[in-house]
């Protein structure tokens, strides 16, 4: 059987969150990886997940369609993990997930690479949020270029250097409260890193059903509170939980779309919150879930503990760790 060692995979967005993991279970399957983003010279942390000249970055801007090409040549395969929670300048959301992923797959097929395209779960043509209709735009544009594509749909990621459960312990840090947008009744079903780069590499490994959209969710599904209330127990905080209208948290966004770090929140990431984010009943029924792939998903409450730990308060345990308004 021949080596993997044989195929080289290129990925692009692979110095991000999900693009480190997934480039680490690339390397540990002996896939060649070459690392396509924007400013290679700061993807140098990845050197240390691979074996000596096994990972390689080099200059890639979806934008610029003739940089998608160039990273492309001599591919065996593509993954697109690109993506963007707010958009900024030329970096809007049809620009990078929708025209960009398009680009990525008539690289892809021009080379003859088969291709693993990272979505998300709530990707809706008919979505009120922009960044939903550019996520379906996105598949759209890759299935259109590449039929045998695999398409995966995240739910909303965790893990350590996420975007989620750091922000909101960052949050408990400073502040006495926490805001539940909507009441936190929206539901969410949290898939940790690791598994969602385990999928990717099943795909690439040629272990999901081409043209396919599998739907990636954890174990369980929990509302927002929940969330809250899981993670300010982990870092041993005793916060309020202050429920804020939809309409009100529209207003705030308004403002604090501008602001930096945690504080950050866009009039989109709203609208997003008025819908529920969890694996359909049709993906389970047809087996196009993590499980369907014989990955056994785990748990936010298992994991959090592993990362989270640097925001707890010093010296300070607390059995009741949430306080509601």
């Amino acid at each position: 059987m021949a080596s993997n060692l044989n195929t080289l995979v290129t990925v692009f967005g692979g110095s991000g969150f999900v693009g480190r993991n997934v480039v680490r279970a690339l390397a540990k399957r002996d896939y060649r990886i070459r690392v396509a983003v924007r400013r290679p010279e700061l993807a140098g942390h990845l050197q240390p997940l691979g074996k000596v000249g096994q990972i390689h970055a080099v200059q890639a801007n979806l934008r610029y369609p003739a940089s998608v090409e160039a990273a492309m040549r001599d591919s065996h395969a593509a993954i697109n993990l690109v993506g963007i929670l707010a958009e900024s300048g030329a970096q809007t959301f049809d620009a990078v997930q929708s025209l960009g992923a398009g680009a990525v797959a008539k690289a892809a097929g021009a080379v003859g690479a088969r291709m693993v395209h990272v979505s998300a779960i709530g990707a809706d043509e008919n979505s009120a949020s922009r960044y939903a209709r550019a996520k379906a735009a996105g598949e759209k544009a890759v299935l259109a270029a590449l039929p045998a594509a695999t398409i995966l749909r995240p739910s909303v990621v965790f893990g350590p250097e996420d975007q989620f459960t750091n922000r909101f312990a960052a949050l408990a840090r400073v502040s006495p409260m926490l805001p539940l947008i909507g009441g936190g009744l929206t539901r969410l079903q949290p898939v940790y890193v690791g598994d969602v780069a385990t999928a990717v590499a099943d795909a690439v490994d040629g272990k999901t059903t081409p043209g396919a959209i599998y739907e990636l969710g954890g174990p369980e599904v929990l509302s927002m509170r929940e969330i809250m209330a899981i993670i300010l127990a982990t870092i041993e905080r005793r916060r309020m939980l202050m429920s804020l209208p939809f309409g009100l948290a529209n207003f705030q966004a308004l403002l604090l779309q501008f602001a930096p770090g945690a504080l950050k929140l866009t009039p989109d990431q709203v609208t997003l919150l008025r819908s529920d984010n969890v694996v359909s009943d049709a993906a389970k029924a047809a087996g196009l879930t993590l499980e369907g792939l014989g990955i056994s998903a785990d748990s936010l409450e298992a994991i959090a503990p592993q990362y989270l730990w640097r925001f707890r308060a010093a010296g300070q345990f607390q059995k009741k760790s949430v306080a509601e308004s």
